[in-house]
């Protein structure tokens, strides 16, 4: 985990918490308040036109998953949800027990972007914890980064991180490669690590989704295969916690019940069942 991959970069106030295989083209790398250029750089122009390798016309995809991206839906839609979320975070600085960082499977325990606050499952396991919220829906690994990097955690001094990402990557997989991918997560560990040494990070592999002969399922497969050959776990405040054998039959299907229609997204039962392999991890680490 602390290899020259994720040295300290030094030099201006600007500097990165870590390096990264490609330097952000970013008018603004780091920080929060945005500048009007980077504001600009990040509305006006699609998350493809952004993409590491674009500002000296060079295709890089091996790259996209572990450099620091905005995200883009339309306009400034993706950096409004960005915005409420830092306030969210500067509402709420100092000491947390949890903080969820991912996608729209984390965005889904319930949080400040809902409005409805913390699921079933989140309450009935750990509603006694102070828990921060950051999922966005759709991020990938690269989303993640630049959330990091832009006033996402300032402030935060969590005591478990729970980091679950890279399901929408593998819808750019056939580009970039599983190994980028897998990449781009331990890039994501990376970044909270330096950000909050003092944190343990669980990092949950990508949970299955769809059916076995459908590429996306094959490729989370391969890409939690890869993560391991990284063993993140061996820095000693890094446990990794694989969820497939919960969430799939004998015959390597997935278990309906734990999905959505979607086979994507989580019923609360698989919520439920997230939530008990999660508790023995808490549990010691919180003390509630």
């Amino acid at each position: 985990m602390h290899s020259s991959f994720v040295a300290l970069c030094l030099g201006a106030a600007s500097a990165l918490a870590i390096e990264y295989p490609h330097p952000p083209a970013d008018p603004q790398p780091t920080g929060w308040p945005l500048t009007a250029a980077e504001r600009a750089y990040v509305t006006e122009k699609p998350e493809y036109e952004r993409r590491p390798g674009k500002e000296v016309n060079k295709h890089l995809p091996q790259h996209w998953p572990s450099v620091p991206t905005a995200g883009y839906w339309s306009g400034t839609t993706w950096l409004d949800v960005h915005s409420t979320l830092v306030t969210y975070v500067q509402k709420n600085a100092g000491p947390c027990d949890v903080l969820l960082v991912g996608d729209s499977i984390t965005q889904q325990w319930g949080g400040p972007l809902d409005k409805t606050g913390p699921n079933a499952a989140w309450l009935k396991h750990f509603g006694q914890l102070k828990t921060i919220n950051l999922g966005i829906g759709g991020d990938k690994t690269q989303n993640v980064l630049w959330r990091l990097d832009h006033g996402g955690v300032a402030g935060l001094q969590p005591t478990v991180i729970v980091l679950m990402i890279g399901n929408n990557n593998m819808f750019f997989t056939p580009e970039t490669g599983v190994p980028a991918a897998a990449q781009g997560i331990q890039t994501c560990a990376a970044n909270l690590r330096e950000k909050f040494p003092a944190a343990t990070l669980i990092v949950a592999k990508i949970l299955p989704c769809h059916s076995p002969k459908d590429r996306f399922y094959q490729d989370i497969a391969a890409t939690n295969a890869a993560l391991d050959k990284l063993a993140l776990d061996q820095d000693p405040k890094v446990k990794v916690l694989d969820l497939t054998k919960d969430f799939l039959n004998a015959d390597g299907t997935i278990r309906a019940e734990l999905y959505l229609p979607d086979k994507i997204h989580l019923s609360l039962a698989g919520y439920e069942a997230y939530a008990q392999r999660l508790k023995p991890l808490l549990a010691p680490l919180t003390q509630k």
